[in-house]
């Protein structure tokens, strides 16, 4: 009774354990199995005509937080062809010293945001041998592209190259693939392994201010609209204000100096959002330069401009804030107005249709943790994987 209440506490089919033995780091488990027919691979007769036994060494889940390992004994037939075989088990493919259970436990857990070394330290096994698990996993290159297509870049600094790029549904915030390099030749290369008919169900291809990335959309994507993601150009107003800052800065005494530069979080806020103390604070720091009130003033205009929910306002109060901007004499904003003027059409895209790189930096975020905690994947297949397996 007490041996049958071991084979169920192990729950391998077939399975019956005559032996447990326990160290400090380790548990091994006696296991064999009856005798029983079995198809020869050479003629196809069945035989349960024994040859001769062995002993094998399985790595198998952990039991007590110690590393379990099954001695399995193993059976050889001999066929009346004379083909010698070892028997089949529905937990060890054929080859393996590992069961099948414990090896998608690895695959399961490499979901979280865990270093491959962190994760067999837990299991007491190798990393190498983490790490040969996990190759098994392959994610394959889509066939189909989204409606609405992100692209981003990573600073992954695998062995392709110091950035990777990154591919995105935006429609259904669902990674698409994960690219070795960001180069034009590299996009060029991967888009034109997409037939025409699939490349024309691209309707939206959003993006940063990187001029690649609109051609290479330009050639491969005739009927997208290509949107410019609203954190990069918002971000051209808030590097024009802060560079007025920076300018005015230089001519006061270091103890005022070195309070805007500690302040300078309240000019990067938005009004509506700054506490009473926080306001006043702010109203004492504009008073110091018309140019730093100015741009506070410029910059709290194009926010607004960028929160409106009706299209032609939206476009009108655009075209006069730029006209506003360029008669300026600050040339902060001169180089602000330039780049804004030169992904014209692309921001009016972002207006009018309202799509963002929202979940591709989602996606970087995590990408970010995983780099991190691992303190960086050199093998880019591997890294893809893992990028693909934990975001999926």
């Amino acid at each position: 009774m007490h041996t049958k209440y071991t084979n169920n506490l192990l729950n391998l089919k077939d399975v019956k354990v005559y032996k447990v033995e326990h160290s400090d780091t380790k548990v091994r488990i006696h296991i064999r199995t009856d005798v029983k027919l079995s198809k020869c691979p050479h003629c196809g007769q069945m035989t349960h005509k024994v040859h001769d036994y062995r002993y094998q060494e399985v790595k198998d889940l952990l039991i007590q937080d110690k590393q379990t390992l099954l001695i399995l004994k193993k059976r050889r037939y001999v066929c009346s062809c004379g083909k010698r075989f070892y028997e089949e088990y529905s937990f060890l493919p054929r080859y393996h010293r590992m069961t099948n259970r414990l090896a998608m436990h690895i695959c399961h857990k490499l979901r979280n945001s865990i270093s491959i070394s962190g994760l067999a330290n837990d299991l007491k096994l190798s990393p190498t041998t983490v790490s040969r698990i996990f190759d098994l996993v392959q994610y394959p290159h889509p066939s189909r592209l989204p409606e609405v297509l992100s692209i981003d870049e990573f600073k992954g600094n695998a062995e392709t190259g110091k950035y990777q790029c990154i591919l995105v549904d935006t429609k259904k915030s669902k990674i698409i693939d994960i690219l070795p390099e960001r180069t034009q030749g590299k996009l060029i290369d991967y888009f034109r392994k997409f037939p025409r008919h699939e490349r024309l169900k691209v309707k939206f291809f959003v993006c940063d201010m990187w001029k690649q990335y609109a051609q290479v959309a330009r050639i491969f994507f005739p009927n997208a609209k290509i949107i410019t993601d609203k954190y990069h150009f918002i971000r051209q107003v808030s590097w024009a204000v802060e560079n007025v800052r920076k300018r005015i800065q230089k001519n006061m005494i270091p103890t005022l100096r070195r309070y805007y530069k500690r302040s300078r979080s309240l000019i990067l806020k938005r009004a509506h959002k700054l506490r009473p103390e926080e306001k006043e604070a702010l109203d004492l720091m504009l008073t110091y330069s018309d140019d730093l009130r100015t741009a506070y003033r410029m910059k709290e205009l194009f926010f607004d401009i960028c929160h409106m929910t009706k299209y032609s306002e939206q476009r009108k109060a655009f075209e006069q804030w730029l006209s506003f901007a360029k008669s300026d004499a600050m040339p902060e904003f001169r180089a602000c107005v330039s780049a804004l003027e030169n992904w014209h059409k692309e921001i009016l895209n972002a207006f009018k249709y309202g799509y963002t790189n929202g979940p591709t930096e989602g996606y970087n975020n995590k990408i970010k943790v995983l780099k991190r905690i691992s303190y960086g994947i050199k093998n880019f297949n591997r890294f893809r994987n893992r990028i693909l397996h934990i975001c999926y």
